[in-house]
Formats: C-alpha cells, structure tokens, sequence
C-alpha cells in the first residue's frame, strides 16, 4: 500500500512538474500550426481540450469588445450588457460545440471566425429597419463580382494562409473566400457574409438537413442555391429575434444546456421558448412533459373568487363607509346644536329673569323714595325699619342699577338705610352672574371671537379657537354663532326708526366690499346677425338692495345680466359699465362675484352639505379657519331651509335625490357660500312654489342686509314676492327699459301715463301682459307697448334713436329730440348673401365667440377684491377628495362593469393560447369584443 502510494506521489509530481513544458510546447505547436498549417496534432485527446480553451479565449477577447457598441445602441432593452452578453455567450460550462467545431476545420476555426469588424457589420444589419435580418448588404467577399459558396446561408469560408488573422480588428473586412464549407453546429452563417459567429445560449443551432419534398433546408428556411449540385446544406443562417428567425431558438417544451444539444422536458417542469434549463412548476398546478407554460387553471380559479368576493363586498357595503361617516357627524352636528340652544335659551331665561329683577328693583326704589320723601315720626321710621329688615338683600342691590333717584330720596334712603361697606363694594350673587350673562352670551363655551374683515384676516380673542380641532368643537362655536345671530334679527324686529338707522349705518359689522354698478347706454348686438337684443340701457343697481329684472321672453333680461357680469359671448357691447364710479373691468372682481345660471350645475352624486362645503372650500378666502368656514355653512344651509336635506344627494337623471325646489336652493347656496359682494341670479325662483320662492327671498334678504348688491331676473313673481323687491328694471321687447326703479313707485309711473292696475290684478303679470302685447291698456292712455320706452327716455331726459322717434311724434318732445344723440342709433340693413358666405360668417364668428371663451377663461386681469383664494395644488386635493367620494357612491356602478369584465376576460381569455410572442393579445382582443357585443 505504502509502495502504491509513494508511486501516485511520484507519479503526480512528474506531471506537475511536466505540465509548464506541456503547455508551452502545445501553445508554440499551435502557433505554428495555425501559421504553417500543421494539423497534425488535432486528433490528440490531451492536446484538443487545450486548442479549444485557446481559441475560447480569443473567442471572449472578441464579445467583450462588441458590448460597448451593444449597450450605446441597444440600451432601450439592454440594462447591463456585461450581464446579459456574459449570459448570451458564456460557454465556459460546456465547450463540446467548439472543440467538434475545432476536430471539423482541422484547427482552421480561427480563420472562419468573424472578426470584430464583420461582427459589427452584421449588427448594424440588424438595427438598420431598411434591410431584413435574412439579407445583408453587398461587402468586399459577398457583391455583384465576388460571390463565393460562402456567400450562401449556413457556409463559411476561410482566410488563406498567407494571410495574419486578428479577430479584434474592428475597422476592416479581412478577405475570406477560401475552402469554403458548411458552418458548425452551434454556429450561425449568415446569408451575404463568409464568416461564423457563435449561437447565442438559448439557441439550438444543428446542422441543416434537406427536405427532398419541399427542397427546404430544415429545421431553418433557406434553400440551395441553383446550378449547383454539389452545394449541400450547412448550419443555421441567421440569428435575430423570435418573429424573423423563430427556428434558431430553443423550441417551447424543450431545454438547450448548450447550442447543440436539445432536451425534452420532463414532467412537473416547463420550458418556455430559448430556455436553457427547466423550471419546477409552482404548487397547486400542474406541468405535463413537452410543455412550455404551466396548467394554472387553480391560481386563475382562486383569483377569480377573490376577486368577485372584493366586488360583491364593494356593492354592498360601499355606501357604509360614506353612511357611517354621515352617521357620526351628523351627532356631533346634533349634540353641538342642542348645545347652543340649551345655552341660548337659558341666556333668554337669564335676560327675562333680569328684566323682571331690574323692573320690581325700579318699582320698589320708587315706592321707598316716595315713603322716605314723606315726614313722619319715629314709629314710622320703625316700621320703615323693620320694612327694610324684611327686604331681601337682592333688592337692596338692586337699587345701584335702577334709574337715577333724586337727592332727597338718596339721603333719606341712606340715613333710613345704613348699607355695610363690604356690602357696597361686593355685589350679590345674582347680579354677578347676570353681568357676566351680559358680558359674555355665550358662557357656556366662552367663545369670544372678534371678526373685524372676513376677507383679510380673524383677529380678537382666538384662545378658544386655536383649540377648536375636534368636529364637536367646530360645530359648537358655529351654531353658538348661529342662535346668537337668531337673537340679534329677533331684536332688530321691535328696533325703532333711529335703531334701525344706527344697525344701517355700522360700520364694525359690514365684512364685505361694497360693489356698486351704473351703466349707460348699454347696447349687445349680435356679431352673426347684426341684430340688437338690448338697446340703451341706463341706470344703476346699488348694494344692500335686491334689484328685480323683469319682461316678456326675447326682452334681453339673460342677455342683460351676462353683459353685467362680462358674459356675453359673441356680442357686440357698446355704452358704459362703472363699478363704484371706476372704470375698471368686472374681471377684477370676479373674487367676490356669484352667478347663478338658469341651468343647474350641482354635482348629482353629491349631498347637499358636500356641494355646498366644496363650493366654499375652492372659494372662500385662504386665511379664513374652518370653524368659520363651518360657521359660513351652516348659516346657508339654516337660512335655505335645508337642514332636513342635508345629508340627502341632489341626485341625476338616473338617481332620485332632493325636490326641484331644494336643488335650485343648493343651486342659489353654492353661490352664497362663497360671501359675495355682487349676487347675479337668473331665474332662481323658475320652477318653485310660492313658499319655496319667498324663503329663497328671505335669505337673499338677508345678504342684502350685510351689503351685497343682489340682481336677479324673475318670471311672474307672486304680489307678495314682488313686494319683497328693491328694484325693478322692467324691459320691454328689442331689450329697451320700460322702467327702471323703486318697484314701489312703479304703480305711480305707470298711472302716470294712464295706465291703472285693475282690481284683483298681480301688477308684474300686468306688466308684463301689456309689454307682451297681449293687453291694450284701457283708459284715456292709449299707449301701445312699443311707445312706452319712448315714454321713459323721455321721462328721464334720455337721447332717443333715430328709428324711435316716428314713436315720439306725438307727443311734444320737440327739445328731447333736437337734442338725441343721432349717432348712437345705426341702421341695420340686411344684405343678402350666398350660401358660401354665409357659411363663412357662421365659422368666423363661432371662432371669435370660442376665443372670447378662451380669453376669459386663461386672460389674467388685476385682482383688486382683496381676496386670496386657495392655490392650485389645495384646490386639487379638494377635487380629490370630491372625486373619491362620487367614486365611493358609483362604486355599484363600477362593480358591476368590473365584473363583466372579469367573466369576459376569463370566458373569452380562455380561447386562445398566449405565448412569448404574442404576450395573450388576441385573448384582448377577443374581450373587447364581447364586450362591444355585450353593449
């Protein structure tokens, strides 16, 4: 044993000391082969593995030199092109293809092998989108003069001998056109260029056979060329991507460990296209032998269940979350109003139990003061005593804070009454909590904030309303707010003239602007048919006035309310429009401005209180606190008479939600909300019974008692309604004023010209009759409904046009007349045009109405309300929130179409296959063709 031992040892120390010499000997025998064509020792076992190492070496000199072209033009795909080349080309592991390649060109494969420079041009080939990858472009060895057997698909030729070989050689083509033969297996020679390249891994690239039948050369797709009978087929001739050169890659159900070599794949694995080994399948699914994708028809079971349970649990109870929501501010909401009245009303219980305190204290002074002024004697002075011992102590205190007594009832009542100084200095119990009810209404919750502008900014005593964080907090100091503002409008209703006028004239209460408007000679025509629908229009509405639009249909009220607010689209304006006596753009002020348009534009999937706090979230001022936000809301809600909608959805077309009445209330309070200091409304009361009408008239009422300048066009107001009116601005047909003032000295104009109301008879719908031409007006008047805007120009002393005047003949208005302004009056004539020009009117003028919009929309004018709305972004998150909370609401909806698209996706998705290629696109497209059947 010893013996055998010493012998491996020896052994192996002669082959370690053998080896260098071995090798050296081996690499300068290859040399010199490869320059003097020596073959001789190809055929050695121990010399063959080493020339393959060899010349894989030189082999990986020349692939690291092309991943820097790859990764400069391939980096859309290619992440790391070390990486992925290192994992294309890396055949350290398995070098059989190169050595039975080296044995077949007898050690000549270097001379076959592509240099860099060829390698690159065949790249360039296949990123150029002019040329396929089976075709390469004309090169010095394959052109029109020069095109040897290795110019043909699958075959390569070699370097003659003479000639040095350098594969880094990256500028130019070597000539090889010698000993042309078929390429090696696990090579690839393309059509057009006499050189090998190496298949990548994930390719399988055996020698080509003919298929007699069909003269293919399978498994590839080229053919032999003719007239020559002794070409046979080669190897593999292209190598690109899966959809041109699909034949080269590792077919599906199969592996490939190396380029040469393709085995099947076994059971309980899959083997996708270009794969290199098998995958285990995952658990629960299944993979028969030969396959390329795994059975996974368990996972798409339990992914389909999860998902319809996630569907179904969303259309039942997507409404809960909201509803819950809802739910628990709504108690807050409840809790915080009770709050406030419980609070409000013991503040009415302590004033009432005041009154009657500081009544009985005023009487009982002046019955003592009238006992005390009397002489009597010494037993009258005793009982007075006595009275006075009986007398509660509440009373004696009482005296300080009655009316003033005179000297004598003083003295004696002090001389009759000796007062403890302690008793002097401390007032009692009851008053002390009666002053500080005077002090501070709200002691419940000592909120005591002090607003002096609500636009700029809140100061006063804000130590309660920096910790005004929780919901029951805020509502809390909001209806606190609101019962106290109850109580001031309850006792403005019994103030007196000179109160009154003291309320109108403060000052410290008003927090809104002041707009004031006058306009003159106010004409719109229209661009595309030269027509006049509102013609010199003169006059003013004024804040803390409700101004009423009224006429017949096609007088311009609409028209009339949109030129005030800078509205009129694709009209011609001509006249005047101040604002408080300034020349300056309505856009300037459109901060503080609300225009409430005749068509609804609430959001459906909304509540009535989410419509309204989004509407003064976006536009409200920035430095204004949520309480006061809060505070700005619930005061619309409470003066519109919505509390008992609140919580309900406006609702759709689809979805019933609150009456007509209340969504053009919600309408009228999105505007309201905002605080505006100009209120524009077109026909808020259309569509609303009386008693509907009159609240919204009441509150309105209110905003004009806080300053704002109320406009707004009625339809047939009720006499009750109209009587609640300021203004009135009567248009008659062509959009002339009939009337323009105190709508209660319109029944005195009017009778002025003859023209009495009949008993019985609502004067707007009079009014109106006559201007509609329905009624002649009866009496010795005989005035027709196009003289009286003649009537009030004169009236009034204004310029009248010149196609009027034929209606002022009659009467003696020699000097008005003489002095109109003839140029203000422009006669329209009408021309006739060709259907072309027409045309082009039309197209022109729905450009210039379109770049109006446009200009109005993104045209910024100088801000001068003193407003600072929410920027951009806070008012993108309110969008979000909204958006989330319609997306909550239409969840049903959405459910339902996710889950047929579901059921269409598994039904359908499961008639056709998808592979590598395709990714499952025709699976899609089927989907979405059942779908658009389904529909």
């Amino acid at each position: 044993m010893n013996n055998m031992c010493s012998w491996m040892s020896s052994k192996n120390l002669c082959v370690i000391l053998w080896l260098p010499f071995l090798v050296l000997s081996l690499f300068l025998g290859i040399i010199h082969c490869q320059e003097m064509n020596d073959y001789d020792q190809i055929d050695n076992p121990a010399v063959l593995p080493l020339i393959t190492q060899l010349v894989y070496t030189r082999l990986s000199n020349l692939t690291s030199l092309l991943s820097q072209q790859i990764s400069s033009q391939s980096t859309f795909c290619v992440k790391d092109p070390d990486a992925d080349w290192n994992q294309a080309f890396n055949f350290s592991s398995d070098l059989g293809f190169l050595a039975s390649c080296v044995k077949k060109t007898r050690g000549d494969i270097t001379r076959r092998l592509c240099t860099a420079a060829e390698v690159k041009f065949y790249l360039n080939s296949l990123l150029d989108r002019s040329t396929s990858a089976s075709y390469l472009k004309p090169n010095k060895n394959c052109n029109l003069t020069s095109w040897v057997p290795g110019c043909e698909p699958g075959w390569a030729c070699s370097v003659p001998s003479s000639q040095k070989v350098d594969l880094r050689n990256s500028k130019e083509i070597p000539a090889r056109t010698s000993n042309c033969e078929a390429c090696c297996e696990g090579f690839f020679c393309p059509h057009g260029i006499t050189c090998m390249i190496p298949c990548p891994l994930g390719s399988y690239c055996p020698l080509a056979t003919l298929n007699k039948t069909t003269g293919i050369c399978e498994p590839y797709l080229y053919q032999l060329p003719p007239l020559q009978p002794n070409h046979t087929c080669g190897g593999a001739n292209v190598w690109a991507d899966v959809s041109s050169s699909g034949e080269i890659f590792c077919s599906a159900g199969s592996y490939c460990p190396t380029t040469t070599k393709r085995v099947p794949c076994s059971s309980g694995h899959y083997c996708r296209t270009g794969s290199t080994s098998e995958k285990r399948c995952f658990k629960l699914s299944s993979c028969n032998s030969n396959t390329a994708t795994q059975n996974m028809h368990a996972y798409g079971i339990m992914l389909i269940a999860a998902l319809s349970t996630l569907l179904l649990i969303i259309y039942n109870c997507s409404d809960q979350v909201l509803t819950t929501r809802e739910r628990r501010v709504a108690k807050s909401r409840e809790a915080a109003a009770r709050s406030a009245k419980k609070t409000a009303n013991a503040h009415q219980r302590w004033k009432v139990a005041k009154d009657a305190a500081m009544k009985g204290a005023t009487g009982l002074q002046a019955q003592l003061s009238r006992k005390f002024s009397r002489k009597k004697d010494a037993e009258d002075m005793e009982k007075v005593k006595i009275l006075n011992q009986l007398t509660s102590e509440t009373d004696v205190e009482l005296f300080p804070h009655s009316h003033p007594v005179t000297t004598s009832s003083m003295a004696a009542s002090s001389s009759a009454m000796p007062v403890p100084k302690e008793k002097e200095k401390e007032p009692s119990g009851l008053m002390q909590i009666i002053h500080e009810i005077e002090n501070d209404p709200e002691i419940d919750d000592n909120f005591t904030v002090e607003t002096e502008t609500r636009d700029k900014k809140v100061t006063g005593n804000v130590t309660k309303t920096k910790q005004m964080h929780t919901r029951s907090q805020i509502f809390k100091y909001a209806y606190a707010q609101l019962e106290k503002e109850k109580t001031e409008q309850q006792e403005n209703k019994n103030l007196t003239f000179s109160g009154v006028i003291k309320m109108a004239t403060n000052t410290e209460k008003r927090k809104r602007p002041l707009i004031e408007i006058s306009f003159r000679d106010i004409t719109l025509t229209l661009k595309a048919q030269n027509k006049h629908i509102l013609r010199c229009v003169t006059g003013k509405i004024k804040p803390g006035r409700i101004t009423a639009v009224m006429g017949p249909s096609g007088a311009g009220k609409t028209t009339f309310l949109s030129a005030l607010a800078g509205k009129a689209f694709g009209c011609l304006v001509t006249g005047s429009i101040l604002i408080n006596d300034r020349n300056e753009s309505i856009h300037s002020f459109k901060k503080i401005i609300g225009f409430v348009p005749q068509d609804d534009i609430v959001h459906g999937n909304l509540t009535v209180e989410e419509n309204l706090w989004f509407s003064a979230q976006c536009r409200l001022s920035a430095d204004l606190s949520k309480p006061e936000k809060v505070l700005v809301v619930e005061r619309v809600i409470e003066f519109l008479g919505l509390q008992s909608v609140r919580n309900s959805l406006v609702g759709t077309v689809e979805k019933r939600g609150v009456s007509g009445g209340q969504r053009k209330r919600v309408n009228v309070g999105l505007e309201m909300v905002m605080e505006p200091s100009l209120l524009i409304l077109d026909e808020p009361t259309s569509g609303l019974d009386s008693a509907s009408s009159q609240l919204l008239l009441r509150a309105l009422r209110r905003e004009a008692l806080e300053g704002v300048n109320i406009c707004m066009v009625v339809h047939q107001p009720s006499y009750a309604l109209f009587q609640m009116f300021d203004d009135l601005i009567l248009l008659g047909k062509g959009g002339l004023t009939v009337y323009h003032g105190s709508s209660k000295k319109v029944e005195e104009y009017f009778a002025g010209l003859g023209i009495n109301i009949p008993d019985r008879i609502n004067p707007p719908d009079y009014f109106i009759d006559i201007l509609e031409g329905i009624i002649v007006p009866g009496g010795s008047s005989r005035l027709s409904y196009k003289e009286l805007p003649v009537r009030w120009m004169l009236h009034n002393g204004y310029p009248i046009p010149l196609d009027m005047r034929q209606h002022a003949e009659q009467f003696d208005t020699s000097l008005s007349v003489n002095s109109a302004n003839e140029t203000d009056s422009i006669s329209l004539g009408h021309e006739e045009k060709t259907f072309a020009g027409e045309l082009w009117q039309d197209v022109r003028n729905n450009v210039e109405v379109q770049r109006e919009k446009i200009r109005l929309n993104f045209l910024t004018s100088k801000d001068v309300s003193n407003r600072k709305t929410p920027g951009v972004f806070k008012q993108y998150k309110y969008f979000l929130i909204r958006v989330g909370k319609q997306r909550l609401r239409e969840a049903r909806i959405q459910a339902i179409d996710y889950l047929i698209l579901l059921l269409a996706g598994a039904c359908l998705g499961s008639l056709t296959k998808s592979s590598d290629q395709t990714f499952g696109a025709s699976g899609y497209t089927y989907t979405v063709i059942g779908l658009f059947c389904a529909k």
